[in-house]
């Protein structure tokens, strides 16, 4: 007779998923709210989003983890990397919240549903770095995907319309690929947890070898589609022109750290292969440096940061290809300063945003519209500079130190022609970030009002950009204790 099957509370842990449930949880009373209080103050929505957000993060930041915590049946994995990934997507969410607080009320922004989505994509985020597990992943990709594809059509524009189709068409196939790729390895190993997918492949010298071949085929086409990896990264620079400046600068860094976290958990092992090894050696040269060729030639400000976070992407994914605990801290370390300058510079581009095409037809941040911004608008000119020479990879601002860490660990692994491609790709990629400030500091103005520059700028926008700055500006002397605590959570990770 077959005994009665129960599981305990203990054997769940729902401890675990506390932070997930924080974020629901908030995405839930948003939506109650908005149907009891029907004239209620739209603020409400983004104070009540940065609530939940906050608790999410006061919980995992006092969260108190010995080595990793499995729950969920295995289903739930919450070591260092689960934990820094889920820091690196909640602080990042609560600094680009208050963006929506601008002067201009824009359309999505008079919307519960923006803010519900917002904590629900969030939540699919945060299950997508707590698990090695394919099917959880897979579905805190979906759900985090779904939430977005409507964000970016909530802009109520034409181009947003096409950026959100042409961002859903991408984001479905990337799917149909990870669920295919899931289902390769299934038959070649029977787990779909990737511990014991491991080693039960390791053990038969990764066969059936097609199975494999397929496989990762199909995880690389995935996860590159979700991280714009060349060739996957065409949707990219539409998408992000198409969306506002807070949504734009949010993409360009908690999607990608999810994936880079998936696929440090997946590639972490396939690495050892040869031929994975070169396709993501060849995929990381092409992302650095095709994307910095076609920067050169944009007429946008939002194009060319769209084509520069690939290229960053590129260099982040550069520590996956190398491998260790080493590595994946310089990621994440890289990351974290490049989250602070990019919020900085989309701050600035949604601090200056006008309802009217004043400059350019199409394009709602053309070069031409920061021509003599050092004359109309000095402050603003000379943070957009500091920005745009963090971006640059210029000594002492923060990017400059990531690129360092990430140069340094591919140099000691013996990675040489890499570190010559990322040092090229800097000279590269400072002359189109260089041409912004020549605009500002070295072109007559077409405008008499520099007032329209801080159209948007009340006080919470004011408070982001003020954060961005010190950090760019100050992170030299406290990037080495980043450094090492990231380094204790990675090396507690199950890798």
């Amino acid at each position: 007779m077959l005994e009665p099957f129960s599981v305990s509370f203990e054997s769940l842990n729902l401890f675990s998923i506390f932070p997930m449930l924080i974020a629901i949880c908030g995405a839930i009373l948003i939506l109650v709210v908005d149907m009891c209080l029907k004239s209620v103050n739209k603020q409400l929505y983004t104070m009540l989003a940065i609530l939940f957000l906050g608790l999410d993060l006061g919980y995992i930041m006092f969260f108190s983890i010995d080595g990793m915590q499995r729950a969920f049946f295995d289903l739930i994995l919450v070591d260092g990397v689960a934990l820094i990934g889920q820091l690196i997507i909640l602080i990042a969410a609560i600094l680009f919240v208050p963006l929506t607080l601008s002067y201009n009320k824009f359309h999505e922004f008079q919307y519960s549903e923006y803010y519900a989505l917002f904590l629900l994509m969030c939540a699919g985020f945060q299950f997508m770095v707590s698990s090695d597990h394919l099917i959880v992943i897979f579905l805190g990709l979906e759900t985090s995907s779904l939430a977005l594809y409507a964000l970016i059509a909530m802009h109520n524009r034409a181009t947003a319309f096409e950026a959100a189709i042409k961002y859903f068409t991408m984001g479905a196939l990337s799917a149909g690929c990870f669920a295919f790729g899931a289902m390769l390895l299934y038959a070649a190993s029977g787990h779909l947890d990737l511990m014991g997918m491991k080693a039960i492949l390791e053990t038969n010298s990764y066969q059936p070898s097609y199975l494999v071949l397929g496989g990762v085929v199909f995880f690389i086409a995935s996860l590159g589609f979700k991280a714009s990896l060349v060739p996957f990264h065409t949707w990219t620079p539409d998408v992000y022109e198409g969306s506002n400046s807070f949504l734009a600068g949010f993409m360009s860094i908690v999607p990608k750290i999810a994936v880079l976290v998936v696929a440090i958990r997946i590639f972490s092992f396939f690495m050892d292969i040869v031929w994975v090894h070169n396709v993501f050696y060849l995929l990381i040269v092409l992302t650095i440096t095709l994307p910095n060729l076609v920067a050169l030639v944009q007429k946008d400000v939002k194009r060319m940061l769209a084509y520069s976070s690939i290229s960053h992407a590129g260099f982040a994914f550069s520590a996956i290809l190398i491998g260790g605990t080493q590595a994946y801290s310089a990621l994440f370390v890289y990351w974290i300063l490049f989250l602070f300058t990019n919020l900085g510079i989309f701050s600035m581009l949604w601090i200056s945003r006008t309802k009217e095409q004043m400059w350019d037809k199409r394009y709602d941040h053309s070069y031409e519209k920061f021509s003599g911004l050092i004359r109309l608008c000095p402050l603003a000119a000379v943070i957009m500079g500091l920005f745009m020479f963090s971006l640059a990879g210029i000594p002492p601002f923060s990017v400059f130190w990531g690129k360092v860490y990430l140069m340094s660990v591919a140099m000691n692994n013996g990675y040489l022609f890499l570190v010559i491609v990322m040092v090229l790709n800097s000279a590269i990629a400072a002359y189109y970030y260089l041409k912004l400030v020549v605009y500002m500091f070295l072109k007559d103005p077409l405008i008499s009002d520099g007032n329209i520059y801080l159209q948007n700028a009340t006080l919470p926008l004011k408070i982001v950009v003020g954060i961005a700055t010190l950090y760019v500006c100050l992170s030299v002397f406290f990037v080495d204790g980043l450094l090492l605590g990231i380094f204790g959570l990675v090396g507690s990770s199950a890798l």
